[in-house]
């Protein structure tokens, strides 16, 4: 556990009940208490929106972003919307971290481990008890670090 570091993980659809002014006072209230490192999953949905929130404070707070990005290729299949917010967001991270050359049933584990295992605070969007966040979720809480639940 690495103190001074977020992950992020949350559903690639987000329902309407996301509050992405709650993200962003969250984050903004994290960034105040010392965290500086932010990593990012990078998938759809709720990962590139908290990526793009941490950009908005990046400056004024000197933040790194980290993309974690789970295998070379990820967003291949990204409408292109999300193509292009996965660019732009990839532009301005500080670093990028790849797991597996090509897709494989680990590679996302292997990611969502590495971001809590270095992290001492998990913020996620969690609607359902199945998956890669509740995973990362549990995975986080047997680590021991902050769970934050937008």
């Amino acid at each position: 556990m690495k103190e001074n570091a977020c992950a992020f993980s949350g559903h690639r659809e987000l329902g309407d009940d996301f509050d992405r002014q709650l993200l962003e006072r969250v984050v903004e209230g994290l960034a105040r208490r010392g965290i500086k490192t932010f990593y990012c999953g990078m998938a759809r949905g709720f990962d590139l929106a908290a990526a793009e929130t941490v950009l908005k404070f990046k400056a004024r707070y000197g933040l790194r972003l980290v993309a974690c990005v789970p295998y070379d290729g990820q967003a291949e299949y990204f409408p292109f919307s999300d193509r292009e917010r996965y660019a732009d967001i990839l532009s301005f991270c500080d670093e990028k971290r790849v797991f597996s050359e090509g897709y494989n049933r680990y590679c996302m584990f292997a990611r969502d481990r590495y971001m809590a295992d270095n992290s001492s605070v998990l913020v996620c969007y969690l609607r359902k008890k199945s998956g890669g966040t509740y995973y990362t979720l549990n995975y986080a809480k047997k680590l021991g670090l902050k769970i934050i639940e937008i």
